[in-house]
C-alpha cells in the first residue's frame, strides 16, 4: 500500500492537456496541417500560409494554458491536495469528507510525460501524479501500477 498527497497546480493540468490533446487524432491531424501550411508557405512564397500554420500551431497550446488557468482557479477540487492511496484493490482519490474508489480492472491506461506520470480513470478523465510531487515514491508508484494492470495499457518511462 502506497499513500501520497498531491497538490495539482496549472503547469500540471497544462501538462496533462497538452499530452491528452496531442495524442488525440484532431490534435495530430491539426499539428500535421499546420506544419504542412508552413513548408507550403516557404515553397511557395506566399506568406499568408506561414501565418495560418502557426495559427494553427499555436492556437490549441495557448487556449489548453488557459485553460488549466481558469480550471485550477475554478474548480475547487484543485484548491485543496488530494490523498491517494494505491494497494491491491486500486486507487482510492480523497479530499475532505469525499472518498472515491477505483479498481485497477477499470483502469483506462497509464502513460507518462517528462512532468507527470498520468493514469486514465476513463477515456478523458485521469488522475495526474506530479513527478516533482512524487519524489522517491516514484518507483514505488510505476511498479505498483505496473504490477496491477495489464502491460499494453501501461506505457510509462522512468
Amino acid at each position: 500500500m502506497l499513500d501520497l498527497t498531491v497538490k495539482i497546480e496549472a503547469g500540471d493540468l497544462y501538462d496533462y492537456m497538452l499530452m491528452h490533446a496531442y495524442n488525440s487524432p484532431a490534435g495530430l491531424v491539426g499539428s500535421t496541417f499546420g506544419a504542412i501550411l508552413i513548408v507550403f508557405a516557404i515553397a511557395t512564397k506566399q506568406w499568408i500560409f506561414i501565418v495560418l500554420g502557426l495559427v494553427m500551431l499555436l492556437y490549441l497550446p495557448w487556449t489548453l494554458f488557459l485553460k488549466s488557468r481558469s480550471q485550477i482557479l475554478s474548480n475547487s477540487s484543485f484548491q485543496e491536495p488530494l490523498r491517494y492511496t494505491l494497494d491491491e484493490e486500486g486507487l482510492t482519490v480523497s479530499q475532505g469528507e469525499a472518498q472515491e474508489k477505483m479498481a485497477w480492472k477499470d483502469m483506462h491506461k497509464a502513460v507518462s510525460t517528462g512532468r507527470s506520470i498520468i493514469l486514465y480513470t476513463s477515456r478523458i478523465n485521469a488522475t495526474i501524479f506530479p513527478k516533482r510531487q512524487l519524489g522517491e515514491q516514484r518507483t514505488a508508484v510505476i511498479e505498483i501500477i505496473s504490477t496491477h494492470m495489464p502491460p499494453g495499457k501501461v506505457k510509462i518511462r522512468s
